[in-house]
């Protein structure tokens, strides 16, 4: 077959100058290696494919290869392509490394005529052949030619026989035939170690080929009969379909400024252009795509990003890495610009967050790429609306709260006003299915602004109440931490709109339009929502208003309101709605309300016409009567729980501080409130923590009473009776809790309320003991109620009471009072019995004067310690109180005793006796004798016995039987003795008889 290609002479060429120059057979066995099994190696399939696009590209028509494996037999790989057929150029570019015939084509794909080493990893035996003419190289044929040149033997041979195989070509005597619909073929027998090689990389086509390859439209995969087949359909500008997977891309090129090529070698300087293309998969890097550039084919340079970037960066003689430079400099710059481009050609989505490069990079010239496009990020319009990421921001809040920001109502359409205008609140928000908190948004330029800073700049936005609604509703679900300064709307005619919900009112059963006069801050009834609530805002009906401490504020500001009408009717709508009780809230008292004279009162300060009061009070009492329209208006029952008075105002508290009260620290307003806790707190004593009394009830305005008859029959019926009649109870820190007198009881039983009297004055039938000392508490009155005004009971009560022994002293002293001689010694032996009796020294004493009963000086009188000394104090004051009662007495009295005013010398002479035996039947511990006198004389006076000088004296039974009983402390025995020591006979009897006594 004619040799069309020039074969014979390129080969011939070639051995000659290998003849006269053995080294230049060294460098190109050298190079065809290096090649072959260092930045071509597994590369056949790829370069193949890069020839046939560049085949087609030339030809202008679109590029198709066939790959076709077989393995049955003789292994071979058949790779045809449209597109320009080989010539002569084409065999010598093959044959001569790096000489490539397409220096002058810009667009090819190949640039340096190296490729073609590739087909050297896979066989010895490579033939291309386009028409009926051909090539091939053959390596036993190369080897053989080489043996016969004179000094390369011995190179040969140092190289186990391998010669640079694609230097020498042969034309075929018989072309291989070129399959229909293709122009060229390439023929590979493979060596049985590239055959798995070649099967992976076979695999490995996929669409990224043919992105890289755009000349390529149609690549058939033909693996010992199973067929796969790539088409790529270029739809639309920037658009490629490729096996139904849709990739947008985006190229730029240029021509490179010669200053960036001057450390490239001369190929690449011939060739002054530079590419840069992103293909972006829309669903996705297909599974086996590799993740490095594409120059234009696969390097082994790492990129970790959703597209493939196809540029054609310079590359390292390896053929596998990026040669460092200033061109390369050049292409990052372009590639990252173009990447940007590519995200702002995208539709806008939120899906563009996930094409953002992170920081993290997966190499070197991954890190430089990455980084020179986020630098561009910020500009680049990829948002809604094509806005730019500085220009945007980012709400990090619930979504429908974002879609309210950005005005959109509840099914997301864009809100206008009458004028058309857009509802939008923050300029430049994003919509909520851009997440916030996305590092893409960051890199963006995107502004993020917390929840909690965009709710404190609400406050300056101008809208219905039924926004905020909205507004809450699209909340309801958010932190409440954030939400502290949630602006409100509050109802009325002002439409102010306030920081924060805590403390708001949310109306329940409550007209907020007729509080405006209070001071109120109620949540405008269009915007009220469940948040509020859970932010602090008050659900109130009347009650709860009627507690808040802005009405309180404005009752006690009413007289100098400047509508006190408005007020009184605001306080008087909520008392009435609120159905409240007189003296529930006692502060309402001092409510601003017209009287009947046209004057203003506070409404404690005004009566009903038909009270009880205003015939019982004292003139110059500050009472005035409700005026009769506010009586109408309102009723009985409202105005008198605002404080107006039917009867007698109570007041009310609870957890009363009697400490505080007591210091004047605290005030209920009462008449002598710190009297009354002064007492309490002595009768308690005293105590670690100030004791409390948790329920108060007192009547008030007492002082102001004239008429107590009348008053008293008032207090008599309820609700007032059970303020004087029922304790107070002051609990204590230890958990006790101790009854004392109510402050009502207290205060009337140290005033004359009865027939102008203490009721202390009285006492109750019953007990004879105070017979005389107090008058019978007069009629009219139960004895409940008397009972808890302080009217007396018995003794042994008045003795209890603080106070109570001194008022006894008193009275006793007293010689108004009338005193029986059998009831005064049981007066004066409970006194001394009393054990916390407290008195001061009386001037006046009531005491027994030789049998009588009168009022002396005490001075005068003596505690009678011994009925012995009787004789000797004839005309003497005694006070005498039962046996071992006289110490404490005349302690008590600050009296001396009796017998220690009197010498007490005994001038007769006695008889020691025996004690009868018959005594000690009566008196066990009686003594052995004692001094029997005919005629005892003590100070030169007669007496009967005597025992002070602790000796018994005795003359006569009688005096020797109460010497006895007395020295005994029997004294009650002393009848008895006399009488069986008359008559010892009679013991039995006498035992019998006093066996009866109760």
């Amino acid at each position: 077959m004619e040799d069309e290609f020039g074969a014979r002479t390129l080969r011939e060429r070639v051995l000659r100058a290998w003849a006269e120059s053995p080294a230049r057979f060294r460098e190109d066995a050298n190079a065809e290696e290096d090649h072959a099994l260092g930045g071509y190696r597994d590369r056949v399939v790829i370069e193949l494919a890069q020839n046939a696009a560049d085949a087609a590209r030339r030809a202008a028509v679109p590029g198709r290869l066939r790959l076709t494996l077989r393995t049955g037999g003789e292994p071979l790989l058949i790779a045809a392509n449209t597109g320009a057929p080989l010539d002569a150029a084409g065999v010598e570019a093959l044959s001569t490394l790096r000489a490539s015939a397409k220096r002058d084509e810009p667009a090819t794909a190949g640039r340096f005529g190296v490729g073609f080493a590739a087909v050297v990893a896979v066989t010895d035996t490579p033939a291309i052949a386009s028409g009926t003419a051909g090539v091939e190289w053959s390596l036993p044929r190369a080897r053989e030619l080489v043996g016969g040149i004179a000094g390369l033997a011995e190179e040969l041979g140092r190289r186990g026989g391998h010669v640079p195989l694609l230097r020498l070509p042969f034309a075929l005597e018989r072309a291989p035939e070129v399959p229909a619909g293709f122009d060229t073929v390439v023929r590979l027998p493979l060596r049985d170690d590239a055959v798995e090689p070649v099967r992976r990389q076979l695999r490995q086509v996929g669409a990224a080929l043919l992105l890289a390859l755009p000349a390529l439209e149609h690549v058939e995969v033909d693996v010992d009969g199973d067929v796969r087949t790539l088409t790529a359909e270029r739809r639309a500008p920037g658009e490629v379909a490729i096996d139904g997977g849709l990739w947008r891309t985006v190229e730029e090129h240029g021509e490179i400024p010669a200053a960036l090529l001057r450390d490239r070698p001369v190929e690449e300087r011939g060739r002054p252009f530079w590419q840069v293309r992103w293909a972006l998969p829309e669903d996705g890097l297909p599974e086996g795509t590799p993740g490095v550039l594409h120059a234009p084919t696969p390097s082994d340079e790492r990129l970790d990003l959703p597209a493939l970037l196809i540029a054609s960066f310079p590359l390292a003689p390896d053929r596998r890495h990026v040669a460092p430079g200033a061109l390369t400099d050049f292409l990052v710059d372009r590639a990252a610009g173009a990447y940007v481009r590519l995200l702002g050609e995208l539709p806008v989505s939120p899906r563009v967050l996930e094409l953002v490069p992170g920081p993290i990079a997966a190499a070197e010239l991954d890190a430089r790429i990455r980084r020179g496009i986020r630098e561009r990020l910020p500009e680049a319009p990829v948002l809604p609306h094509r806005t730019r990421g500085r220009d945007a921001v980012a709400v990090d809040a619930p979504a429908a709260f974002v879609e309210v920001l950005g005005g959109r109502d509840a099914r997301g359409d864009v809100e206008k006003d009458i004028e058309g205008d857009t509802d939008v609140v923050v300029g430049g928000l994003l919509p909520p299915e851009w997440p916030a908190r996305s590092p893409a948004l960051a890199a963006l330029g995107v502004r993020r602004v917390e929840l909690a800073d965009v709710i404190d700049e609400l406050a300056a936005v101008d809208r219905e109440p039924a926004w905020w609604h909205r507004v809450y509703e699209a909340l309801a679900g958010a932190s409440t931490e954030a939400l502290g300064a949630l602006p409100v709307p509050l109802a009325g005619a002002t439409g102010r709109v306030v920081r924060g919900p805590r403390g708001l009112l949310i109306a329940d059963g409550v007209d907020p339009a007729g509080l405006d006069a209070l001071g109120l801050r109620f949540v405008h009834p269009e915007a009220v929502h469940p948040i509020l609530a859970r932010l602090g805002a008050v659900e109130a009906g009347p009650r709860a208003v009627l507690a808040d401490a802005a009405v309180r504020a404005a009752v006690e500001e009413s007289f100098d309101a400047d509508d006190p009408d408005a007020v009184a009717e605001a306080v008087l709508g909520l008392v009435a709605a609120a159905h409240a009780d007189p003296g529930d809230e006692p502060w309402l008292a001092e409510l601003a309300l017209p009287g009947d004279d046209g004057e203003l009162y506070p409404a404690g300060e005004l009566l009903l016409p038909q009270s009880p009061l205003r015939g019982l009070m004292a003139d110059d009492a500050p009472f005035g009567v409700v005026d009769g329209e506010v009586l109408e208006r309102w009723g009985a029952e409202t105005l008198m729980a605002a404080g107006v008075l039917d009867g007698f105002a109570l007041a009310k508290a609870e957890d009363v501080n009697l400490t505080g009260l007591a210091d004047e620290a605290e005030s209920l307003d009462l008449d002598d409130e710190d009297l009354w806790a002064d007492e309490v707190l002595r009768r308690i004593g005293e105590q670690d923590l100030p004791p409390l009394v948790p329920e108060f009830t007192a009547v008030r305005d007492l002082e102001l009473v004239d008429d107590w008859a009348a008053a008293l029959r008032v207090l008599a019926a309820p609700p007032w009776r059970s303020a004087i009649v029922d304790p107070a109870h002051a609990a204590l820190h230890n958990g006790r809790r101790v009854a004392v007198p109510s402050y009502t009881a207290w205060w009337l039983s140290r005033r004359p309320v009865l027939d102008g009297r203490r009721p202390g004055e009285f006492r109750l039938g019953g007990d004879e003991a105070l017979a005389g000392l107090y008058d019978v508490a007069p009629q009219g009155l139960d004895e409940h109620l008397l009972l808890a005004l302080g009217v007396r009971t018995s003794l042994v009560e008045l003795l209890d009471e603080p106070g109570g022994a001194q008022e006894l002293l008193d009275r006793l002293g007293d010689a108004r009072r009338s005193v029986g001689r059998a009831q005064l010694g049981g007066l004066w032996t409970a006194l001394a019995d009393a054990p916390d009796a407290a008195v001061e020294p009386p001037d006046r004493v009531r005491a027994v004067v030789d049998g009588g009963v009168e009022v002396a000086d005490a001075a005068d009188a003596l505690v009678l310690d011994g009925p012995d000394v009787l004789p000797l104090l004839e005309g003497q004051p005694l006070v005498i109180a039962a046996q071992g009662r006289d110490a404490r007495l005349a302690e008590l009295l600050d009296l001396p005793l009796a017998g220690e005013e009197i010498p007490g010398l005994v001038e007769s002479d006695g008889e020691g006796r025996s004690v009868p035996e018959a005594v000690r039947a009566v008196l066990p511990d009686a003594p052995a004798d004692y001094l029997a006198h005919e005629r005892l004389v003590v100070d030169g006076q007669d007496v009967p016995w005597w025992t002070r000088d602790g000796r018994v004296h005795a003359s006569g039974v009688a005096g020797l039987a109460r010497a006895l009983a007395w020295s005994t402390g029997n004294w009650g025995d002393r009848l008895l003795l006399e009488a069986v020591l008359r008559a010892p006979e009679t013991l039995p009897l006498l035992l019998a008889e006093d066996d009866l006594e109760p």
